[in-house]
């Protein structure tokens, strides 16, 4: 008799390091349109794309954010934000330099944001395997795997936002 155990769905965490979590994000994100309606929120389709390849220029040192850390944000909100089995709330503040209404990247053509869009997203998930992961600006230093876990939940937020 063999053993039988029993998955849920929140025992494999989704990441950006495995292939087919990956896969899944680009999928979805293929399917965003620049006339996608929001759930909830400020932004447009347009705007999410590029805040979410704002949020991936923090990963590549393109983007220099405002810090906005602390000890409870550093580590009690960090898991929380990364592990625990809950989709990421509503009507979190971001910050200015990702924000399009304030200092981030303001949509130009739909087509080339998306594009450039996963053109980071395949950057950040192929680093040098002697990469320096920046510093977060809310949850302070993240290894390689918290930053890939954190980059799935972020993407997935966002998708999830215009009901994708």
């Amino acid at each position: 008799m063999g053993l039988r155990v029993r998955v849920s769905r929140f025992s494999i965490m989704k990441t950006m390091s495995r292939a087919q979590d990956k896969a899944e994000i680009v999928r979805r994100l293929k399917t965003v349109r620049p006339d996608c309606a929001r759930r909830w929120g400020k932004m447009s389709a347009h705007q999410m794309v590029c805040h979410l390849s704002d949020a991936f220029r923090i990963v590549t040192y393109q983007k220099h954010p405002s810090p906005a850390t602390g000890f409870i944000q550093s580590t009690v909100i960090k898991w929380i934000a990364l592990y625990a089995p809950l989709p990421w709330p509503q009507g979190i503040s971001t910050r200015p330099e990702m924000d399009q209404e304030m200092g981030g990247t303001k949509p130009s053509n739909f087509a080339a944001d998306l594009a450039e869009l996963e053109a980071l997203l395949e950057t950040i998930t192929t680093p040098a395997s002697d990469y320096h992961w920046p510093a977060h600006p809310i949850f302070g230093r993240m290894s390689e795997a918290a930053w890939m876990r954190w980059a799935y939940l972020h993407v997935d937020h966002h998708l999830r936002q215009f009901g994708l």
